[in-house]
Order: structure tokens, then sequence, then C-alpha cells
């Protein structure tokens, strides 16, 4: 390798979608925070440098793109099979093309685990891989240890598996596409031929799975967590979005402490319109005050919410909001950046996973953290949640002198406290970083 200069470049290579380019760009961020000779590339398609590329960001982090080979992000939806078989099949070519002409020498990759083609690319070339899971340690780790399996023709009991390990691989796969399934569990047979493994959790929070995973591989597996946009609350930035003429902040700022609840439903797969009309109306009646983010129906859903009580914005700045002091609750689709900024905010969850991980995440949130609670017994249930059903539930869990609502805010504030230790100096995610920093600046100099 190149060692003429003393700077290290690492490339960044996400998964092109918004779960997973968020912390991807949150940790390249942080690594940039530490190091003023260290500088990144982050390489994403055109049309993603579209979205992201104003963003504010260091001097140090740059965007390279490639072509736009992928259906576009607009429309990925509507046939994700599609999509996610184009990810691994179309943009490896490009990506090594743009690997081997970048310059300064490239030190490190870092890549996200859904790019099937991302560690070869490192190991033809000599280059150290950092493979990055934006999956929770708890749902990664069944994946990977039953990554040879054939899941598609196991029935409600496989040899050899226990009953956590297949409850957690059905909810993870259930309703999804067989070459999807294939494709992700190639992409994890890949890991052990990495160099490191990062993780966007945190230490603390999936203590016993994270020492479980460091005793299985024979290098490095660094939590580096929560990889969200904390720097950004340090600096006050913020992200502007141009068809969001609300304040809602100052909106949050005129609600009495703990009142408001948060509602974000994800940016990808949604619930149906009937159903957001049947939220929309138990908000209503429930007499609580709330803050919801409807994408797609923000439109149609401002002219029957917003008014003294509620109010419907198409974006906004999410880990802000958690962390305002009027906000008591939040109502999640269980992504797992989500988790980790409600986690981060001490902010208790209504869990409403749709798919994916989501659905371990909401048993995590509950079960182990008991943090949360359900909007849904059954989260498979497809029954139409009705409004008065919905009143009902917001109005329990908002009520700030329910015993049990106390425990929870208390057990929240705990997890929240082990965040804040972490990303502290000398704590397990700042410690991490560091030593992260360090060992590919050592493989750079051999």
């Amino acid at each position: 390798m190149d060692t003429s200069s003393n700077v290290l470049h690492v490339v960044a290579v996400p998964y092109p979608g918004r779960g997973h380019i968020n912390p991807m760009t949150n940790l390249c961020k942080l690594l940039a925070s530490r190091k003023n000779d260290i500088q990144i590339t982050v390489v994403v398609t055109e049309e993603w440098l579209g979205f992201i590329g104003s963003n504010p960001k260091p001097n140090n982090i740059s965007f390279r793109t490639i072509p736009n080979v992928l259906p576009s992000e607009l429309v990925r939806g509507a046939n994700y099979p599609a999509f996610y078989e184009a990810v691994m099949t179309k943009m490896e070519a490009p990506f090594e093309k743009l690997l081997d002409q970048i310059h300064p020498p490239v030190t490190a990759i870092i890549a996200d685990i859904e790019l099937l083609w991302a560690v070869p690319a490192g190991r033809w070339r000599n280059i150290p891989v950092a493979s990055l899971s934006t999956l929770s340690a708890s749902v990664f780790h069944p994946l990977f240890r039953n990554r040879e399996l054939n899941l598609l023709d196991c029935g409600d009991q496989i040899p050899g598996v226990s009953f956590t390990d297949l409850a957690d691989l059905g909810e993870v796969f259930k309703g999804n596409d067989p070459k999807v399934i294939k494709l992700a569990l190639e992409c994890i047979s890949w890991v052990p031929k990495a160099q490191y493994l990062l993780f966007t959790s945190v230490y603390e929070l999936e203590r016993q799975i994270f020492d479980s995973l460091q005793a299985e591989f024979p290098f490095p597996v660094y939590p580096i967590g929560p990889a969200i946009p904390y720097l950004e609350l340090e600096h006050n930035c913020s992200v502007s979005a141009a068809d969001n003429s609300i304040d809602y902040l100052k909106w949050l700022d005129s609600q009495p402490k703990g009142s408001v609840l948060y509602i974000s439903l994800g940016s990808f797969l949604s619930v149906s319109s009937t159903q957001m009309d049947e939220i929309a109306a138990g908000l209503r009646n429930s007499g609580i005050r709330y803050l919801w983010v409807a994408r797609g129906e923000a439109s149609r859903l401002k002219e029957s919410c917003n008014g003294e009580m509620g109010l419907v914005v198409s974006w906004c700045e999410q880990l802000k909001v958690l962390c305002h002091s009027s906000v008591g609750g939040f109502w999640t689709h269980c992504g797992w950046n989500s988790t980790l900024e409600a986690v981060f905010a001490g902010v208790p969850m209504l869990t409403f996973p749709l798919f994916l991980d989501q659905l371990p995440n909401s048993r995590q949130i509950v079960e182990e953290w008991r943090i949360g609670g359900r909007v849904k017994t059954e989260v498979q249930d497809e029954k139409l949640m009705t409004r008065e059903e919905i009143a009902e539930l917001v109005k329990r869990f908002m009520d700030l002198e329910n015993s049990d609502g106390k425990e929870m805010r208390k057990r929240a504030k705990e997890r929240s406290d082990l965040c804040h230790q972490a990303i502290a100096k000398g704590g397990s995610s700042d410690t991490n970083l560091d030593n992260f920093i360090r060992d590919i600046g050592k493989a750079a100099t051999f």
C-alpha cells in the first residue's frame, strides 16, 4: 500500500436506503471529528447525492458518486425484491472502477453488511474492510449463527436452532421474498472475511450479545453507537426541508413538559390509508397532544389533524424532537435507528412494527428493556385497529401519573444514561472509535 501520505483515506459505502445511509454518514462524522488528517469519501448513487449532498458535513468528508444503476428510491417499494437484487448485482462494477481511480490510495473501506460485493472488492485489492451492521446485535447474531441453513425449506422446528433464534428468524423473514432472504444470508456469510465488524449499537445495551460475538470472531467487534446525529445537537446544526414551512420546534416549546406523543412510522413501507385515518381519528378523540410526521400522507392529514392539540408535518429533525422536554412518548415502527434515538433521548415507546427487524426490535423494547408497550398484542395481526382502541391506548400511555408509566419512564432514563456514558470521554463507544482509527492507521503502515 502507498504510504507516501500520512492521511488516512477511508471509503464508506452504505446500502442505498435512508435507514442505512443515515447511520453510515453519522459514523463518518464521528470519525471525522476525532482526527483532522483522516479523509472520508462516501460513495452513493447520483440520485442519493441529490437527496443528501447539501446536508452540513465536515470539510474532511466528501461524496463521490456511481451512476444511477438502480430503480429510483422514490419507487423502490413497488418491487423491493428487484431493487434488492439490483443492489447486489449492479453496483459492484461502478464501485470497483471508482475504487481503482480514487486518490489518495484507500486505507480502509467501511461497507454496509448488506452489500454482497464489498468485502471481496477490498480483499482483491488488499484493502482492510470494516463491515457495518445497521441491525441490532440481537438480530444480527441469530442471522449469523444460522446463515448456512436453508431457511426457506424449514418449518416450525429446526434441529440445533434455539427457539429464540427461530422466533427471531421467523419474524425477520416473515412475508419476505425468497430471493431477498437468500441474498441477505449470503451477505452475512461474508462478514467473517472482513477485518472489523462495527455496530451502530451501544455495548451496554446488548452486553451479552457483544461478548458472544467477540468470542466468535478473530477480529475486533466494535459497537460505536449510537450512530445518530448527536453531534448536531451539540453544535446546534439544522438541516432544512424546503417543503416544511411549519416551525414544529416552536410549537413544541409551547407545550407542557412530557405532554406530546411523537409519531413516526418510518421512511419506507408504511401503513394503509384506512389505518392512517383511524389513527388520526383516535388521536383527535384522545385529547392528547401529538406531533405526527407523515411523509406521503401529510397534506391529506393536516386538514383533519392540525389544531391546538396536534400538528402534522412531512419531515422533522427526529432526534431534536425526541430530546425536546415536551415530548413524553414515541409511537414508532421500531426501525433500529429510531429505536436508538429514542433510547438516547430517554423517551418510552409505543411499538408498531411493520416488517423485518422491526419485529424483534419491538420485543427487545417491550420485553427485555421494558421501556415501551405494544400498539397491537399480535404484531402480525392484519386486523384494522379502530379509533376507539387507539384513543384509549394513547391516553393510557401518555398518563404521566400512572404508576406503571412512571416506572417505564424511569427505566427509559436509565437506558439513556448508558448511551450518554458510552459516548463520554473514556466510555465504551468513545474508546471503540479511537481504537478503530488506531487499527486502520496501523494497517496503513504495513
